[in-house]
């Protein structure tokens, strides 16, 4: 494995270069591609490197941070891996958090460069986007009113610079800036460097067994640039990535049918939507090796529906990590079927699996305040519930403008950095982690503090709830417990219940675990606010707002 992800492309050009790297959707029939055009990793790598000369001879260099803001496709690939050979820092935003905060993240970021299609060049000069730090902008596509110069024109001058070396990389120079989705707050800058990258693609091949020459389906953007780094195939489906909940599930099965699919990662929400159509329909993908799932855990509904769909020994595997940190633990469907899912059911949490190698794993005392040191606080027992914190090759060590985020977030240990996940959980004695909740969103009631998704599973496992949420009301420390629910569109399990119906039987469910009595109010919602990024972590504070105003 390459000790750089700059490396990764060069690599699989050189080993397999007549091999696809790419299936890029280019024709349509309404929503569904009719046509699909093939990249082998030898043409990605041509391409990569004429970008990658062309950026350089404009002057782009080692460390230049680079605003990037194109669709997944050639460009995207070849532009990333052009900016990894360079030592250039690509800036990668989900363009669906919101103007303000997209804004925000650009000012913390502070690019010089701007690369973008035509619709986020205009956005970026109207919205004053990088204003005060962008001096360049080069477009991807149709350049409008002559914005900046075009992608087409420096792929052109680049490709005839036959002369051309990439500038040496080192796993300790910066690779990239990646956002967190912002679910729990401001998106915060992620500083990686090579040396997480290449950690980050070794881990995942190694946890999950990935060989090259495999065909992946990558419905997140950012994961679809493992494949190309672990010699697969990717087949980037035609969907708005900022809405998988509402990707179109007769694409996708069109898309693992026609190309042999033997990976695919999905979030949650596209996971329901897939497994939803392909039990109404009938469907089953017996090629399909394994699916990947991240950015919340996958209801144990889902992931039953899921197996319908594959055949028996497929794997449906969910990394538990975070932007910051990825992979530090996984676990297995038939794990949470067969074992934890009743655990979860009474309230114990979600058990997210065995520590991956290489990560080690501390629950250290809830606390909101920086921890200078690991010297300074000690570790609890197996058992009691704490903040998850993570010391592993992959986690990243500084947020771009953001000291105090960083300051609060790490932990020095040592020559290393230990991550605060800002998640709370505990293990048992197999050593399994449980996650139980995010830190920002415990409550502290008259009754002792309350965890967020060790309460919610309790509900989630009734057959007519989707998902659950928990909200406290009011100061800590004298919070109202409040819980909004949204019901499950097939509410043909155990016979329709009236709202009035359900929500009894729920009240009856809290009566029954000690951490749920004290529930004050359960309350139906038509949809819960959701993250941009995989459409399955709850913005809780947008729900702890609403439920401020209706107990008034």
């Amino acid at each position: 494995m390459p000790e750089t992800i700059a490396d990764a492309l060069p690599k699989m050009a050189a080993e397999r270069p007549e091999t696809i790297a790419l299936q890029v959707p280019v024709g349509r029939q309404g929503r569904r591609p009719v046509h699909y055009r093939a990249i082998t990793f030898a043409a990605l790598e041509a391409d990569s490197q004429a970008i990658a000369a062309g950026l350089s001879a404009r002057g782009v260099t080692k460390g230049t941070r680079v605003a990037l803001m194109v669709r997944p496709g050639l460009d995207f690939f070849s532009l990333t891996f052009a900016l990894f050979r360079i030592g250039a820092v690509p800036v990668l935003i989900d363009p669906g958090i919101g103007l303000r905060a997209l804004k925000s993240c650009l000012a913390q970021a502070a690019p010089k460069l701007f690369i973008g299609v035509p619709a986020a060049q205009l956005a970026s000069l109207l919205l004053g986007w990088g204003r005060a730090t962008i001096e360049t902008r080069i477009t991807a596509g149709r350049r409008p009113f002559g914005i900046g110069s075009s992608l087409a024109g420096l792929r052109a001058a680049g490709a005839g610079q036959k002369d051309w070396r990439a500038p040496k990389i080192s796993g300790d120079d910066p690779a990239a800036i990646l956002f967190t989705s912002g679910s729990t707050g401001v998106p915060k800058g992620a500083v990686y460097e090579h040396r997480h990258f290449a950690a980050q693609t070794r881990m995942i091949r190694d946890l999950y067994q990935i060989r090259p020459g495999e065909v992946d389906l990558p419905t997140f953007p950012l994961f679809a640039l493992f494949a190309p780094a672990l010699g697969m195939t990717a087949v980037i489906p035609a969907m708005d990535f900022t809405r998988p909940a509402d990707a179109d599930p007769a694409m996708l099965a069109d898309a693992i049918e026609r190309f042999a699919v033997t990976t695919m990662f999905g979030s949650p929400a596209l996971l329901n939507t897939l497994s939803r159509w392909a039990q109404a329909e009938g469907r089953r993908f017996d090629g399909l090796k394994r699916i990947i799932s991240a950015g919340a855990a996958v209801p144990p509904k889902v992931l039953a529906r899921c197996r319908l769909m594959l055949a028996d020994d497929a794997d449906i595997v969910t990394p538990y990590g975070a932007t910051e940190s990825l992979p530090v633990a996984s676990i297995e469907s038939r794990e949470v079927l067969d074992e934890t899912a009743e655990a979860s059911s009474e309230g114990r949490g979600v058990c997210v699996g065995m520590v991956a190698p290489g990560v080690t794993v501390y629950i250290l005392p809830i606390d909101d305040a920086a921890i200078d040191d690991l010297a300074s606080t000690e570790p609890l027992p197996e058992g009691e519930i704490g903040e998850i914190c993570v010391r592993s090759e992959t986690v990243t060590e500084t947020y771009v403008g953001r000291d105090e985020a960083t300051k609060l977030a790490k932990i020095t240990d040592g020559d290393g950095i230990i991550h605060r996940m800002g998640d709370l959980g505990w293990r048992d004695d197999r050593g399994r982690l449980w996650f139980c909740g995010r830190k920002s969103e415990r409550l502290l009631t008259a009754r002792g503090p309350r965890y967020t998704i060790a309460c919610e599973s309790i509900f989630n496992a009734h057959p007519q709830v989707l998902r659950s949420a928990l909200v406290g009301v009011g100061a800590p420390g004298e919070q109202r417990m409040v819980l909004w629910i949204e019901r499950d569109p097939d509410q043909s399990a155990n016979g329709f219940l009236s709202g009035d119906d359900l929500i009894a039987e729920l009240h009856g469910l809290a009566r029954q675990y000690a951490c749920t009595q004290g529930i004050e109010a359960i309350w139906m919602h038509s949809g819960f606010p959701v993250d941009i990024r995989h459409n399955a972590k709850i913005n809780r504070p947008v729900l702890r707002r609403w439920a401020t105003e209706k107990l008034r």
